[in-house]
C-alpha cells in the first residue's frame, strides 16, 4: 500500500491526536497491561532503554523545592491554618470515594 504525503499527514495527525488527548494514568495503565503480556524480548529491549533511570535514586532530602514545600505544609498544620483529617476521617473519605465510583 502506497500512501502519499496527504494520508501520511493524516495518519501523523491521528497518532499526535491520540497521544496527546491520553492521561498519564491510562499510559501507565496501558503501559502495565501490556508488560503484564509482552514477550521476553519485548521486556528486555523497554527495560534496557529505562535501565539507567530506574537505577538512578532520587534523593528527595537533597531538593530544596521539596523540602521547603514539607516545611509550609508542616508549619500550615501547626499554625492552624490547614484542614487536618483524623485516620478515621481519611477512611471514611476514601469509601466514600470508592463507593462514588
Amino acid at each position: 500500500m502506497k500512501f502519499g504525503r496527504l494520508h501520511l499527514m493524516i495518519l501523523y495527525a491521528k497518532f499526535e491526536y491520540k497521544v496527546v488527548i491520553m492521561t498519564t494514568a491510562e499510559i501507565k495503565l496501558r503501559l502495565h497491561q501490556y508488560i503484564e503480556t509482552a514477550q521476553e524480548s519485548k521486556l528486555k529491549a523497554i527495560y534496557t532503554m529505562v535501565e539507567e533511570e530506574i537505577s538512578e535514586t532520587y534523593d528527595f532530602w537533597n531538593d530544596e523545592e521539596f523540602v521547603a514545600e514539607l516545611v509550609k505544609r508542616e508549619n500550615s498544620y501547626l499554625n492552624g491554618t490547614s484542614k487536618a483529617y483524623t485516620l478515621e476521617e481519611s477512611i471514611a473519605k476514601a469509601k466514600e470515594y470508592i463507593s462514588g465510583v
